[in-house]
């Protein structure tokens, strides 16, 4: 089987422009941020400027208490603008990564199952989590890599207003940083997307042995698992270090420029004073104001590893953002696609997990049809291939081939010509784990139905049967449970899920092995619920235990992805095929109830 497809990562100018159009959404936040960063900077370049000038106060004696007042004022509001423009600029970060944290939550969470399926769970993990932290961090690099750029920018000025030959000078500095950074940017850029891409790596392998911790204890795995997290963590920590070497040797780099800069800045004030050119208070001003921009330049170019890490993670972060919506359906199609009363049908359906040529399908040639108002039980032997009809009937991802019709007294519509909305307005899906959000209970509840009153909650618990045990909640409805809260069983757990379902009210129900979760104890009350919510809706339940599948109108029974049986409990004990063998084998094992 072929392995994840990595998610795209959108390249530098696309990220950028991204974030530049997300800045300008906030823009009173960015003209503050702007306007305090440029009155810091002067104060910052001026400063210098007023020093040098009293350098040759003291030489023409004259008094410097003009001078002194000045350099007060400039001091204080120097003060004042820097702490102003750090605190706009964080302002101003922060409202954009929150920005493209919700943007890239929202796009993960709509993503196509089949972009999702093909990408693995840990490039999108890695993404919403690892990515989004990191370029959220990188918001006060940002403020000041900001306030260093416009310092550098004005400090040219300043040069240029005591002497072009004293600028000249300090350009002097630039070929050298320049020299360092053609050296540097073309590895650091492919360093730091390496180090994401094998951390994202790093992600899966923990996420799959988390996950499938079950199967680990089961046949003894922990130590395997345990070597492919080593592995994995080691490929990581040699990618890092790879970048960190690099980026040492461009550090060193800058050493050795300051020290040309400021020599030549030096020599050049030596000439001109001795050819009385420029002054002695000009040529201090100069190189005070040099040495002022060690920390600004420092900071923009010690600053390439950090923004290279969180451009990286920018690009990946944009490439989620950027990727398609589904196209809206056809509103004619919308029109004839039955809200009640809808049956399902399935014609030649074939699905292939790995697209590589020669792939063997899951799924092949299956056929179906379940009435409007009648239940479809699919049993099988594990890896039969039951999930993925359930998951293509559903209309979690599209089929490799073969189609899915909803049916109704009124038309029929495809379920691929249908967006997702207008899916899951007509198919519930309760699937084998169910997660209990943090929240209230009334909260966790009406997700699937926001605006449902306490009447509407209580009457979905009662066809569940859990209103006994939710009315015995400390705080009832307003009792909070999910992680960090009050643990629920998993059956308990199914049962709300089961209740989101009736909330939710579809006309098509699909259940995959929705009763599998509980133990013997929890069984009954998990089958009389499934059975409830399935009453009077078209369903599909992929049955775990047979005793729910005897009750459904139909079975199917599916072997190596086709349908080798097919009719009632009855007809198929009579037939004594492989249901009827399935079904002494589970009679003789299952514990009474």
């Amino acid at each position: 089987m072929a392995g994840p497809v990595a998610l795209p990562v959108a390249p530098g100018r696309r990220s950028a422009a991204v974030l530049w159009r997300t800045a300008a959404a906030h823009r009173a936040d960015l003209v503050r941020a702007l306007t305090t960063t440029l009155l810091s900077s002067a104060g910052t370049v001026a400063l210098p400027l007023l020093l040098g000038r009293a350098v040759d106060v003291v030489r023409a004696g004259q008094s410097l208490t003009p001078l002194v007042a000045q350099l007060s004022v400039v001091a204080l509001l120097t003060a004042l603008t820097t702490a102003l423009a750090r605190r706009d600029a964080e302002r101003l970060g922060a409202a954009v990564a929150a920005d493209l944290r919700e943007r890239v939550v929202d796009r993960s969470l709509r993503m196509s199952p089949r972009v999702l399926e093909r990408a693995g769970a840990g490039d999108v993990a890695s993404r919403v989590t690892e990515d989004v932290e990191l370029f959220t961090a990188s918001v006060q690099l940002g403020a000041n890599v900001l306030t260093a750029l416009v310092t550098v920018l004005l400090s040219a000025v300043g040069f240029l207003s005591l002497d072009w030959r004293l600028a000249l000078a300090f350009c002097v500095v630039f070929p050298v940083y320049a020299g360092s950074l053609r050296w540097y940017l073309p590895k650091a850029g492919p360093l730091y997307a390496a180090e994401r891409s094998v951390a994202a790596a790093r992600s899966q392998v923990v996420l799959q042995s988390l996950h499938g911790a079950p199967t680990v204890h089961a046949y003894g795995m922990a130590d395997l698992q345990g070597d492919r997290v080593a592995v994995a963590s080691q490929r990581t920590v040699g990618a890092s270090r790879a970048a960190l070497r690099t980026f040492a040797r461009f550090s060193m780099s800058m050493n050795g420029a300051e020290a040309v800069g400021l020599s030549a800045l030096l020599l050049t004030g030596f000439w001109l004073v001795r050819g009385d050119v420029v002054t002695v208070g000009a040529v201090t001003a100069a190189a005070l104001l040099f040495h002022r921009l060690f920390g600004p330049l420092g900071t923009l170019l010690l600053s390439f590893d950090e923004v290279s890490r969180a451009a990286a993670a920018l690009n990946r972060l944009v490439g989620v953002v950027d990727l398609p919506a589904d196209p809206p359906a056809d509103p004619a199609v919308l029109a004839r696609a039955p809200r009640e009363r809808v049956g399902l049908v399935v014609r030649g359906l074939r699905h292939v997990y790995d697209e590589r040529p020669g792939a063997v399908p899951v799924l092949r040639d299956v056929d179906l049809d379940v009435p409007a108002g009648t239940s479809l039980a699919v049993v099988g032997e594990s890896g039969a291939g039951k999930t993925t009809l359930a998951a293509l009937v559903a209309g979690v991802f599209p089929a490799t081939a073969g189609t899915v019709t909803l049916t109704g007294p009124r038309g029929s519509a495809d379920l691929t010509d249908l967006d997702a909305e207008a899916v899951r307005e007509r198919i519930g899906v309760i699937a084998q784990e169910s997660h209990v959000f943090t929240g209230t209970l009334r909260e966790d509840l009406t997700l699937a139905r926001p605006g449902a009153g306490d009447a509407q909650v209580h009457a979905a618990l009662a066809v569940v049967g859990a209103q006994d045990w939710v009315a015995a909640l400390p705080g009832g409805l307003d009792t909070r449970v999910g992680p960090g809260e009050l643990p629920l069983p998993p059956a308990r757990a199914q049962q709300l899920a089961l209740a989101r379902l009736v909330l939710r009210d579809p006309p098509v129900v699909v259940l995959d092995e929705a009763t599998a979760e509980a133990g013997s104890a929890g069984a009954r009350d998990l089958e009389q619920a499934a059975v409830a919510v399935v009453r009077g809706r078209t369903a599909l339940v992929v049955a775990h235990r047979l005793s729910q599948a005897a009750v459904c109108d139909r079975i199917v029974v599916v072997a190596a992805g086709r349908v080798e049986e097919l009719g009632t409990h009855d007809e198929l004990l009579a037939l004594g095929g492989r249901y009827a063998r399935l079904w002494e084998t589970w009679s003789r094992s299952a514990l009474p109830t």
